[in-house]
């Protein structure tokens, strides 16, 4: 198989729906031969399911982001997160994860649902793409001690510390860098020491209605500057990026 970009990480699903032919078009002509679409709750998880099966360059991640829970994620949500994840449609169980910030849901009810949402993601031999906003190393102890390496994971929107990234390095996570490499040389810095084999990319594309002007809306086409932005950074040719940033996420995807 001939190596292609991948944006490892969106939200298209969240678009119109009669926008959404147009966006993966787009994401086509530039080069994109495959788009992750993330729930972040059951219903989103349910629409990027039918978004796989609809639409041949985008396969489907499942999961209830930390953000999105309204109280502990209970047997029957977990139940449906769990028939979900069984679907061939679906490659991974994303967005899942912890998010700190002030004014976030219960930190217990989001600690339990990353582990229930991890151990999903075990018993369905799926990968984990996961969120972190100020939750420090929690999300790694929890990924060990649930034993996700066996799986394969993804930190998502990596925009971390040099200590942060070494960490997960160490536990064989992945970084997966988007448009904030583009003007971050911090950021840069780090990817410019990540190992090459350890690098995937995304936009985290979703619906950007606060932005005026709808095409500086990110999209999954918009992935190509941060794999020109990587290469940079790295001192290798686009080619080098598209190859081990497929060969990457193919392997997680196994």
């Amino acid at each position: 198989m001939q190596p292609f970009f991948v944006d490892s990480h969106t939200h298209i699903n969240q678009f119109d729906t009669d926008e959404i032919s147009s966006i993966v078009e787009r994401a086509k002509i530039s080069g994109v031969g495959l788009i992750l679409a993330a729930g972040t709750t059951i219903e989103s998880s349910k629409s990027c399911v039918s978004l796989a099966d609809e639409v041949p360059l985008v396969e489907a991640c499942v999961g209830v982001h930390p953000m999105d829970l309204k109280g502990r994620l209970n047997a029957e949500m977990f139940g449906e997160l769990r028939e979900l994840a069984l679907l061939p449609a679906v490659v991974a169980i994303s967005e899942i994860g912890l998010d700190y910030m002030e004014g976030r849901p219960d930190k217990v009810w989001q600690e339990e649902a990353f582990r229930l949402q991890i151990r999903i993601a075990l018993e369905v031999n799926k990968p984990i793409i996961f969120h972190n906003r100020e939750a420090g190393l929690e999300p790694l102890r929890m990924l060990k001690e649930e034993g996700a390496e066996n799986v394969g994971v993804i930190a998502h929107y990596f925009q971390g510390s040099i200590a942060y990234a070494e960490a997960c390095l160490e536990q064989g996570v992945l970084l997966s860098f988007a448009k904030p490499l583009l003007r971050d040389q911090g950021l840069q810095e780090i990817a410019g020491l990540c190992p090459l084999d350890q690098i995937v990319i995304e936009t985290d594309s979703f619906p950007q209605p606060y932005k005026k002007n709808r095409e500086t809306w990110t999209e999954p086409h918009h992935l190509i500057q941060v794999a020109e932005c990587l290469a940079k950074v790295k001192s290798v040719s686009m080619d080098e990026i598209k190859e081990a940033t497929f060969k990457n996420i193919q392997r997680v995807l196994g």
